[in-house]
């Protein structure tokens, strides 16, 4: 596998009425979710490995730590990024961090496993 410590990558969202709390049901405040801040920390993550992977190759979730510091309103562009920390075996530790237009506001680990997707989709019970 030749995923390398320090390969890091940025997504970027422009927060939206279907981002906040509200919409994911985490909350009663219009303001960017915190499921969403993961699932925009796992993309970060996603991003920074999935060109150095082999066909067939993909990473899964396993661990997901993020303390959310801060709200972004909606209007906000909020910017993940996420960098490979760590390799071990097929594990992939990645450091978080989430900013927005007034400054950090989400930090975190998340740790991905390097999986062959068909594998991963027979244990799933499907072959699709």
């Amino acid at each position: 596998m030749p995923v390398k410590t320090g390969s890091s990558a940025a997504v970027e969202l422009l927060v939206s009425d279907s981002d906040t709390a509200i919409a994911h049901r985490s909350g009663e405040v219009p303001v960017l979710a915190t499921p969403r801040v993961i699932a925009l920390c796992e993309q970060a993550a996603f991003t920074a490995v999935a060109p150095e992977l082999e066909p067939g190759q993909t990473t899964v979730s396993m661990k997901v730590q993020i303390d959310h510091l801060a709200p972004s309103a909606i209007g906000q562009t909020v910017t993940a990024e996420a960098t490979v920390e760590k390799i071990q075996g097929r594990r992939i530790m990645f450091t978080v961090s989430v900013h927005d237009d007034h400054g950090l506001i989400a930090v975190g680990r998340v740790t991905r496993v390097v999986v062959n997707i068909e594998d991963f989709l027979a244990k799933a019970g499907r072959s699709d």
